[in-house]
């Protein structure tokens, strides 16, 4: 009998990469690039729905984060024997109350505030220019390297006020040339802002039932993988929506009482402003500390001290007590992965991208995991049995 000759999947290199699994996996990634190539090719027909897409993504986004927000107040009405129609208006009316109170009690003084930092800033700039400047110049170490560059920096101010026409006359023209997609961009926010309301109405009224419109879609052999997919994406965007707002609520005030005990000026505008960019992991606290410092360094060198024991508190305080209790480990990400998410959705998508990067890296974890664990079963399947493999491979082999 003549031996059987080897194939090209018997041979030892291919056997080292998987067999004909790896064939298939090369031919699927081949797949995949053609797919990408022809729709580089026809990108002009998916034009309208690019379009639609971003109109309506803002308005979704902004519902979803209201609706994880609201739905736990929801869920305490409901407790309480409310039905939920008459719960969802009694959370509306209290937004409505709670909105009309801050534009007529706290916005005004908010605005009032940004107006006179607005107005201030050129002078603040002014006085840190000219106290470095002085450092420079006094300094034992930094004077003489100071002082060959000081030509160079008069020859830039002396050409500076030909570069400023030539730039606003640049800048003039392209604002020209903006105003049409500006007015586009303006409206399209307001419609979003206009269509959120009706959007969370329908999210509380009818959003638990929608995991399960979406699973009829398919066969009733995945309806439990996609209740657990769902399950699990939902317990996310939940957990890190409803704690990161906590959390920059209680950033927010401790900045404002502490600023307050230091005499910080625009001690409540700053606590607004670190509010709000606490939303940003990492990238948020430098972001708020930066012109708390400038106000802090020119008003004096120990206010600049007080500033820095407030936030190093405030820090400690939210990193060892607040986020542990409010957050927990809920997401299970680890902070180099939070840095590299945000890095590539900001340069991906700008600053919506390092906004909800996060969040979108978290959903996407969920998925992932999942099919993995899918798919660690189906591997299983057809892996011989644990006490059998011995002799498997040994047969395999003889």
């Amino acid at each position: 009998m003549e031996p059987k000759k080897p194939s090209f999947f018997s041979t030892r290199y291919i056997q080292f990469l998987g067999g004909r699994n790896t064939v298939f996996t090369l031919a699927l990634l081949l797949f995949i690039g053609l797919v990408i190539m022809i729709y580089n090719e026809i990108s002009f027909i998916f034009v309208p729905l690019t379009v639609f897409l971003g109109n309506v993504i803002l308005p979704i986004i902004l519902a979803v984060i209201i609706y994880y927000l609201l739905r736990p107040i929801l869920g305490l009405l409901e407790k309480i024997k409310i039905p939920r129609i008459w719960g969802i208006l009694i959370i509306f009316l209290l937004l409505v109350g709670l909105v009309t109170l801050l534009v007529f009690l706290v916005f005004p003084f908010l605005k009032s505030q940004s107006i006179r930092l607005v107005e201030e800033i050129p002078f603040y700039f002014m006085q840190l220019i000219e106290s470095l400047d002085g450092f420079l110049r006094s300094s034992a170490i930094f004077s003489d390297y100071y002082l060959q560059m000081e030509t160079d920096i008069t020859t830039v101010l002396n050409d500076l006020p030909t570069e400023i026409g030539q730039f606003f006359q640049s800048t003039l023209t392209g604002i020209a040339s903006g105003i049409s997609s500006l007015v586009g961009v303006l409206t399209s926010f307001i419609l979003a802002i206009v269509t959120v309301p009706f959007i969370v109405f329908y999210l509380l009224k009818d959003g638990e039932k929608l995991p399960k419109y979406v699973m009829k879609l398919f066969p009733p052999r995945m309806r439990d993988d996609l209740q657990a997919v769902f399950t699990g994406i939902d317990k996310q965007i939940s957990s890190y929506i409803q704690g990161q707002i906590l959390v920059s609520i209680c950033i927010g005030f401790m900045i404002f009482i502490g600023f307050s005990i230091i005499g910080m000026d625009y001690a409540l505008l700053l606590g607004v402003i670190a509010m709000v960019t606490s939303v940003v992991p990492f990238l948020g606290p430098v972001i708020a500390i930066t012109p708390a410092a400038v106000i802090a360094l020119v008003t004096s060198p120990f206010m600049l001290i007080k500033l820095a024991i407030v936030w190093t508190v405030v820090q400690f305080v939210e990193g060892k007590f607040i986020s542990p209790q409010i957050m927990g480990r809920s997401l299970h990400v680890h902070p180099i992965t939070i840095i590299f998410a945000l890095i590539t959705a900001g340069s991906l998508f700008g600053v919506p991208g390092v906004i909800l990067g996060i969040p979108g890296y978290a959903i996407l974890k969920v998925i992932v995991s999942h099919f993995y664990v899918l798919f660690k079963k189906r591997y299983n399947k057809y892996e011989p049995e644990v006490e059998n493999q011995y002799e498997y491979t040994n047969n395999k082999v003889d």
